[in-house]
């Protein structure tokens, strides 16, 4: 029975349980088996206490119960006794009693003072079979007498004197009545219980200290609230959760078919000027935003992060959880393995790389007959397709499902993908930042056959399936984005898929569990979804589209949902409108510019900024010529910004270093450039307390004119899509494409590729292609040394210059400042 209950409790479609069961088996175990929110006869413990304790909104009186209270008439002042109720059933009757004012008694049917009690009662109450050895002719004249036992006889009986009958009630079709009425209040409950609720979010306290702790010091000296806790505080329903461990959950995607028509809240980016390789902070302006919007202003609102890729974790830049008091904890979680979406996308690239190869080696050392039954094995004599094999076949235009019908010709297009090495465009990945894998010879032993070829390991968050995930929006999607992949062409110049490879499905099972977000909180309590972690100079740079999608739905019309977008404005803004916003079909209400005094100065002339160098003193002295030179970076990133209709709020993450003079003349400069609003934030050294007037700007910001468009329409040729992007975002001259990029632009264009939007492969460090060159550089060529295709992502990425796809370690990595205590197992150095 217990097993059936438990079965039932996690069945979606079954929203109430109710137990028919003889009355020895009505056990504490199995009661209390009942899911509460399931429970239609209120007789779990936890009902029970509910109800005890007045809560009575909260709960579900049992059906016999309300029975009783039913027949009986006004009780209040009454003395009413309860002959042989106990357990749940007895407990909740004695309550409800009580509650309504009567005097209330309980004895057993054994009881020696049961016959003097019944001659006083008002009225009795049976509950459960009367013993045939028990007398009960002493009931007092006009008593009201109700029987509740499960199983009553069937006649009706008279106690008492023969001129004043007391007549027996039996409350069993009325109790079916009740339990009927329990059902319809279940079911409203539940229906309630999938509509929109408000907030009830308990944020943490901050206490910050001066001067400011390492990160990750600040980080343990939290406690974090237990995730399922924060889950139930912003809206989530038990069942929309996937708790791994005490702080991380995934959030399924039903949310989004439950709260369909509740309408979005407003959508603000965080993006940036181009930055120094310090990174100007706008993790820990995402994160201090949202938490002045929802701990300080009381103002529902959501970070939606990327996870961060482990080759920079134990590389240059360390952790990416934001910083000082406005970060994501438990941090050393976020910058780790998080719920293993990484991992996953890593299998699956690996996956499909493995099966190129090997498909490439099959073919070349088997006829068409013994390829194709190998690939059509018989099974217990019988041949047969599978769903993914049915599909290759009408693609090729063979409308047949017996594979004994097969020409010899159809054999030969079916089992053969002809797939030309050369044109291999599929990579192996690997999180880790190594450089020695970016050209590797493989197929070099004897089992291979001479298949050898040159090829090289990427990163994994530069798979395209990493891109897949920031940008699909369901399962269904994700799975044909997958299919649509192109790993290489053929010998004919034909695209060849990873649905012709047959592996469509299988990337799809490795991927199901990483399409959900993963919800985590900030240091002051307040919710984040971390998800996807595409790199902004190699791919398009933003969180997912899903994450975003679920959490403007849980703010709730006057709610904020705040991204990030990778690097500065030229990169990760420009890629989030041309491409994700398309994706996606979001409107931004806002885009927040972060900026740095330490950048500003590096724009206006100062000595170069490298990771891991002390700051020469033109960084931590005043300077305000440096200051006002370098703003023309920020006044270009603000135009940038306007050229797609966006209200724009300047951020100044404000260092200590940074002098009061200073600070105002780069708020005075972007007001005057076509700021709404230029505001100085102090979030790392003072929580969301330091952010609460760029977070009061940025709401006032979302309520302007928005008159978002797109920076080019997708019907242009490609080139011209890349010349637009040069021109009017980078400050470019002109563009130049090397012959190969010019055949492989002529190339997609005939296999109808053409209408993609562009994802620009360039460094971050320029608007322009050379690193060195800072401000805002003018009349340069932009090189285009190659351009490749992302079709299951959805977008062209041109390479600008030498960019790679798998970073190198530096002279001395961060993990050499990494550690694991063995004692605590706390982990050290992660910033």
């Amino acid at each position: 029975i217990v097993s059936e209950i438990l079965r039932l409790n996690e069945d979606p479609n079954v929203q109430g349980l109710a137990l028919d069961l003889p009355e020895s088996l009505y056990s504490s175990k199995v009661l209390n088996a009942v899911k509460p929110e399931k429970d239609v006869d209120g007789l779990s413990s936890v009902n029970l206490g509910r109800l005890v304790h007045g809560d009575v909104c909260d709960c579900l009186v049992p059906p016999t119960v309300c029975a009783v209270m039913e027949l009986l008439e006004d009780i209040g002042g009454r003395k009413v006794l309860l002959v042989g109720a106990h357990g749940a059933e007895g407990a909740a009757l004695q309550s409800v009693l009580q509650r309504r004012g009567a005097a209330v008694l309980s004895c057993h049917w054994e009881a020696p003072q049961l016959q003097s009690e019944l001659r006083h009662a008002d009225a009795v109450v049976f509950g459960s079979t009367k013993p045939h050895d028990v007398p009960v002719s002493c009931i007092k004249p006009g008593a009201t007498v109700i029987n509740c036992a499960r199983d009553p006889l069937p006649e009706k009986h008279s106690y008492g004197q023969q001129n004043n009958p007391a007549a027996e009630k039996n409350v069993g079709s009325l109790a079916v009545a009740m339990r009927m009425q329990n059902m319809v209040k279940n079911m409203e409950r539940w229906i309630q219980s999938q509509q929109y609720r408000k907030w009830d979010l308990h944020s943490l306290k901050l206490q910050p200290l001066s001067p400011v702790p390492s990160d990750i010091e600040i980080s343990r000296a939290q406690s974090p609230k237990a995730v399922d806790v924060l889950a139930k505080e912003i809206g989530l329903l038990t069942d929309e959760i996937e708790i791994y461990g005490q702080t991380k959950a995934k959030v399924r995607l039903s949310l989004l078919e439950r709260l369909k028509d509740q309408p979005d809240g407003k959508y603000v980016l965080v993006a940036g000027i181009t930055p120094t390789p310090l990174g100007e902070g706008k993790s820990t302006v995402t994160v201090g935003l949202v938490q002045a919007l929802t701990a300080h202003l009381n103002i529902n609102s959501f970070a939606c992060l990327r996870q961060p890729s482990q080759g920079p974790t134990f590389g240059v830049k360390g952790g990416a959880a934001g910083g000082g008091y406005a970060q994501v904890i438990p941090m050393e979680e976020f910058n780790l393995h998080l719920t293993g979406d990484i991992h996953a996308i890593t299998a699956a690239n690996n996956l499909l790389a493995a099966a190129i190869d090997a498909r490439i080696l099959h073919e070349n050392t088997q006829s068409d007959k013994s390829l194709y039954n190998r690939l059509v094995p018989l099974v217990n004599g019988v041949r047969g397709f599978s769903a993914i094999q049915l599909a290759r076949l009408r693609r090729l235009g063979i409308n047949k499902t017996d594979p004994e019908t097969l020409t010899e010709e159809e054999i030969s297009k079916f089992v053969r993908l002809d797939i030309d090495p050369s044109t291999i465009t599929w990579q192996r990945v690997v999180d880790t930042n190594d450089r020695f894998l970016r050209r590797i010879t493989v197929g070099q032993a004897n089992t291979e056959k001479g298949s050898v070829r040159q090829a090289q390991f990427d990163i994994a968050v530069a798979s395209e399936i990493m891109a897949i995930l920031a940008l699909t929006t369901s399962l269904q999607d994700m799975k044909e984005r997958l299919g649509r992949m192109v790993v290489a062409n053929d010998k004919k110049g034909q695209p060849v898929t990873a649905e012709d490879l047959g592996v469509t499905g299988a990337l799809a099972v490795l991927m199901k569990d990483a399409i959900k977000p993963t919800l985590m909180q900030t240091l002051e309590g307040t919710p984040v979804f971390v998800h996807a972690g595409p790199f902004a100079n190699i791919a398009h740079g933003n969180s997912s589209v899903l994450a975003d999608k679920i959490a403007l739905k849980l703010v709730g019309e006057k709610g904020f949902v705040v991204t990030e977008a990778g690097f500065g404005a030229d990169i990760g803004m420009e890629k989030f409108f041309n491409i994700k916003c398309r994706a996606s079909g979001l409107v931004p209400s806002v885009v927040v510019l972060v900026a740095t005094v330490r950048a500003l100065k590096m724009h206006g002339g100062g000595p170069n900024v490298t990771a891991g160098a002390p700051l020469k003193k033109e960084y931590t002295e005043e300077n305000l010529q440096l200051v006002a030179d370098g703003c023309c970076n920020l006044q270009k990133q603000i135009q940038i910004t306007q050229l797609f209709g966006v209200p724009v709020v300047v951020a100044l993450n404000v260092f200590k270093t940074d002098s009061p003079a200073e600070v105002d003349l780069v708020c005075k400069i972007a007001k005057e450039s076509g700021a709404f609003d230029a505001v100085p934030c102090n979030h790392w050294s003072a929580g969301g307390k330091g952010a609460v007037k760029l977070a009061q700007a940025v709401e006032k910001a979302a309520n302007q004119k928005n008159s978002f468009k797109y920076l080019y329409s997708l019907e242009l040729p490609i080139v011209e899509k890349i010349r637009i992007i040069a021109q009017k975002v980078y400050g470019a001259q002109d563009i130049e494409l090397s012959p190969a990029a010019q055949s492989q632009v002529d190339r997609y264009t005939r296999q109808g590729f053409g209408n993609l939007p562009i994802c620009m492969a360039k460094t971050h460090l320029s608007l322009s292609h050379q690193p060195e060159r800072k401000g805002v550089p003018t009349g340069f060529i932009l090189p285009i040394s190659d351009v490749r295709a992302s079709i299951g992502a959805g977008f062209i990425y041109p390479l600008v210059g030498t960019m790679s796809t798998m970073p190198g370690l530096p002279t001395r990595p961060c993990f050499y400042d990494i550690d694991l205590d063995p004692i605590t197992e706390q982990v050290k150095g992660l910033f």
